[in-house]
C-alpha cells in the first residue's frame, strides 16, 4: 500500500507542471515582458490591492489543493490529462460544481491581476477563461462522458458547470 501511495504523489506532483505554468511561470513573463528586472505594476491603492489580491489567490489556492487531493484520493489520478481519475469524483466541492480545479486556477489569476493592478494579467485570466470554456465543452465533457458513460452524464445533468449549487447534490437522487 505505501508504493501505491508515492506512486500517487510522485505522479501529482509531476502534474503540478500544469498549474504552476498558468499561475507562476505565465504571469511572471507576461508582467515583465520577458525582462525579470523590469517589474512594473499600476497600484492606485497598494495595500488594498494586493490584500484583496492576496485573499482571492489564497482561495484558489485553497480550491485547488482540495480539488488535487479529492482527485488523488478518490479518483486515484491527477490533475494532468496524461493521468487522469480513473474513478469520477462526485464528493466534496464536486458536489457543487463540476469545475472547481479550473475555477481554483482563475481564482488565482484574478487575485494576481487584482493585487499587482495588471491589465496584461487580467487579460490573461479571460484568455484563460476563454480556452477552457472551450476546451471543456468540446473535448473534456465528451471524453468524460465516453470514460465514465452515464454516471457523468447523470452528474452533468444536476451539477453546474461554473456557479456553485448551494445545495449539494447527492449522487442518485433526482
Amino acid at each position: 500500500m505505501p508504493d501505491r501511495r508515492a506512486d500517487l504523489r510522485s505522479r501529482q506532483i509531476h502534474a503540478l507542471v500544469l498549474p504552476v505554468t498558468v499561475v507562476l511561470v505565465a504571469p511572471f513573463l507576461l508582467v515583465t515582458s520577458f525582462n525579470p528586472f523590469r517589474l512594473e505594476v499600476s497600484l492606485p491603492l497598494p495595500l488594498l490591492q494586493i490584500f484583496l489580491g492576496g485573499l482571492i489567490v489564497l482561495f484558489g489556492l485553497a480550491l485547488l489543493v482540495q480539488t488535487i487531493r479529492l482527485f488523488g484520493q478518490v479518483g486515484q489520478g491527477t490533475l494532468a490529462p496524461w493521468d487522469p481519475p480513473r474513478r469520477l469524483v462526485v464528493q466534496g466541492v464536486y458536489r457543487h460544481v463540476r469545475n472547481p480545479m479550473i475555477s481554483g486556477v482563475l481564482f488565482m489569476l484574478l487575485g494576481e491581476a487584482v493585487g499587482l493592478g495588471s491589465p496584461v494579467l487580467l487579460a490573461w485570466f479571460a484568455l484563460f477563461l476563454l480556452l477552457n470554456l472551450v476546451y471543456i465543452k468540446l473535448l473534456e465533457e465528451p471524453m468524460l462522458v465516453r470514460r465514465f458513460g452515464q454516471e457523468y452524464i447523470e452528474y452533468r445533468a444536476n451539477v453546474p458547470m461554473w456557479f456553485p449549487r448551494l445545495k449539494p447534490w447527492e449522487p442518485g437522487s433526482a
